[in-house]
């Protein structure tokens, strides 16, 4: 990373984008494709993420600041409203919001009071309908024309953010979008989230890839220790965090090989993200019924404490 954000030749933009949607849009795929590299972790599960993560991309003399929210929806448990907070707060001072829709599914009654909501906010919004690769055209369009009425957005666009289709136009239509000024990062950055975040978060994402079918949502990834090593590479202790013995005997499996193989993947994984030759990960699963309730936990993963 640079030291100084280089200012490139000519007016520069720089705004903020939040990306809203229901859980399982896409949003995190798409903040992925729109920045050029991986910077939010991505599962078939709803719900994945769970903290206001900015991707950085850039398109031209623009530089478009992606806030990656978490998915909005009723919230049930205190995690629940600290990721619902976490999502309207990303919101805030916005340039664009930009509401991702899973065309498959549509309005859906999880997605029509998030539409509702954003129907009353003054910040200018567009609509991105998402994986219209699996979607027909009869149900693309009607969707589509729903929103319109409903919503007013700015722009409505079609696009796959998984094969990539339509992402250089909504990128271009986002440079466009940001207001004019200076850049806010160097021009090499692609995220604002720390390497200690990062780390949980792609062992949290190893975690729901491969056990996604057995384990529920309550564990926890808390990264104890990160060690910067005088050959380069860097030491990470983490923490899985779970609610009962039987959850924590899913996640070792038998004579611990789940638990080595969600470490040898979220490693190789962290390898590229961290840009690193050699990264050493330490994973530790413990039983703590009560975590949910860590004030310190939820400043760790990037959470607001809410009551």
């Amino acid at each position: 990373m640079t030291d100084a954000t280089p200012t490139p030749s000519g007016p520069t933009r720089c705004g903020l984008v939040a990306v809203v949607g229901a859980p399982n849009a896409g949003k995190s795929t798409l903040v992925n494709a729109l920045v050029g590299q991986k910077v939010a972790i991505v599962s078939p599960k709803a719900q994945t993420t769970r903290v206001r993560l900015m991707g950085i991309a850039i398109e031209g003399q623009s530089q478009i600041l992606l806030v990656d929210t978490p998915g909005i929806f009723d919230p049930k448990r205190r995690l629940d409203r600290a990721m619902v907070a976490a999502a309207w707060g990303g919101t805030e001072d916005a340039d664009v919001i930009a509401l991702v829709i899973d065309a498959k599914t549509g309005l859906t009654k999880r997605v029509q009071p998030l539409v509702d909501t954003l129907a009353k906010r003054a910040e200018p919004k567009i609509v991105i309908l998402n994986k219209v690769d699996v979607t027909p055209k009869e149900k693309l369009l009607a969707t589509a024309q729903a929103l319109q009425e409903q919503l007013s957005p700015e722009d409505i666009l079609f696009v796959s953010a998984s094969s990539g289709d339509g992402i250089p136009q909504l990128k271009t239509l986002l440079a466009k979008r940001v207001a004019e000024g200076p850049w806010h990062f160097p021009e090499d950055q692609v995220s604002d989230a720390t390497d200690r975040m990062l780390a949980a978060e792609v062992t949290r994402e190893q975690l729901y890839l491969q056990l996604h079918a057995e384990l529920p949502y309550a564990c926890a990834v808390e990264t104890e220790k990160y060690e910067e090593r005088g050959d380069g590479s860097v030491a990470i202790h983490q923490q899985i965090l779970v609610e009962r013995d039987s959850q924590k005997a899913i996640i070792l499996g038998a004579r611990g090989v789940r638990l080595k193989e969600i470490g040898s993947r979220a490693r190789t994984e962290l390898m590229t993200v961290l840009d690193r030759k050699k990264v050493h990960l330490f994973l530790h699963v413990k039983v703590k019924p009560d975590w949910e309730e860590d004030r310190g936990l939820y400043r760790e993963i990037g959470l607001d404490w809410v009551d």
